[in-house]
């Protein structure tokens, strides 16, 4: 399932530094303005408890966890909705990605410059939303001035998208992104064939220095960031690129050592996966035998078939039944056998829908 978050932020706020700690992928951080032209993207590992717990227990061959996909685009700039800096470029790239991480500078460096000579990121996330939204009203301008000649005829389906265009159009220039303006069902519909940059879901990453990773709250610029975020309701994680690049470095064991030096649970960039992940919506099951213990991604509310055909379209395709147990309820009994004997191991159908931890084995005639 081939899903991605875009990391966005203005040039010189720590985003290739993040992405690079993310993937160890080598991307370019440099001190100067578009060090990232092309994007660069990495797969990741999802981090969950679950999946050491399982391996514990069942003792397979091999483990293998569920990826998420991050692309490192390019600096944007004031602008960019018209071109300027590589902007069409820029934001071609995020039509790309179905999540938007902004990375947003709270922390001052004199050897580190910043595009607009000061530190501001209510600012930069303004610059870089208004940015979105310009383009957005482009795109919706254009629309409009299309459906309108079908709605003036009575067509039944261009008068319903006008109404929709109308009240896009209205929020854009309060510069309201789309994600936050109300929508029914089916409007929302005619909103998702639009393909506009502020529907999609997105996260604001708050970079602090390495001296306020213990307590980033504390830093005015953070709660800033927090306030504006929950303004449109969007959720805010803090991090240091630094340090986890430097945490990105070093093996499991070593990283627990340096985590608990620093007084931190969970690293900032773990944080920020499970988020991202969260943010689409998705969820993990499980499939455990001898030769594996694999997590695999599926979008919640699937239906059983088609987590199925996660795995492979023979799976969907000749789906019997899939026998279901939660991770809490297997790892209580102790082992699948003892699953069954308590009745918590289920025969499905085509009609269950698939909850985040299932440990599922399909059954599959093709």
């Amino acid at each position: 399932m081939a899903l991605t978050a875009g990391i966005v932020g203005l040039p010189n706020v720590g985003k290739s530094t993040m992405f690079n700690a993310i993937t160890q992928a080598g991307a370019e951080a440099a001190n100067y303005p578009f060090a990232t032209i092309d994007p660069n993207v990495g797969i990741v590992e999802v981090p969950d408890h679950r999946l050491d717990k399982l391996t514990e227990l069942v003792n397979p061959k091999k483990k293998i966890p569920t990826t998420f996909e991050f692309t490192d685009i390019a600096g944007i700039v004031q602008g960019a909705s018209k071109g300027e800096g590589l902007g069409n470029q820029f934001l071609a790239n995020i039509r790309q990605v179905d999540a938007i991480v902004q990375v947003v500078r709270c922390f001052a460096d004199e050897n580190v410059t910043h595009v607009s000579g000061k530190i501001d990121p209510v600012d930069d996330m303004e610059t870089i939303n208004m940015e979105l939204i310009l383009a957005d009203l482009e795109t919706v301008t254009k629309r409009t001035q299309r459906v309108e000649k079908m709605a003036r005829q009575k067509d039944k389906d261009a008068m319903a998208e006008l109404d929709v265009l109308t009240t896009l159009k209205e929020g854009l220039e309060a510069e309201k992104p789309a994600r936050a303006l109300e929508f029914s069902e089916e409007e929302w519909k005619i909103v998702q064939e639009l393909h506009l940059l502020t529907t999609k879901p997105a996260l604001y990453a708050a970079n602090v220095s390495e001296d306020e990773v213990q307590n980033p709250y504390a830093n005015d610029e953070v709660q800033r960031v927090k306030e504006y975020a929950e303004a449109e309701n969007a959720e805010v994680i803090t991090v240091c690129a630094k340090v986890e690049e430097e945490i990105s470095e070093l093996d499991q064991e070593e990283k627990e050592l340096f985590l608990d030096d620093l007084g931190i649970e969970e690293a900032g960039l773990d944080q920020l996966i499970k988020r991202s992940y969260s943010l689409l919506g998705l969820g993990t099951f499980f499939t455990a035998g001898e030769p594996e213990v694999r997590a695999w991604t599926f979008r919640k509310g699937m239906k059983a078939p088609q987590a199925a055909g996660v795995i492979h379209s023979d799976f969907e395709r000749g789906f019997i039944r899939a026998e279901t147990v939660s991770y809490e309820d297997l790892m209580a009994a102790g082992s699948m056998a003892a699953a069954r004997e308590q009745g918590n191991a289920r025969l499905e159908g085509k009609e269950y829908i698939v909850q985040d931890g299932d440990v599922i084995h399909f059954r599959f005639n093709v």
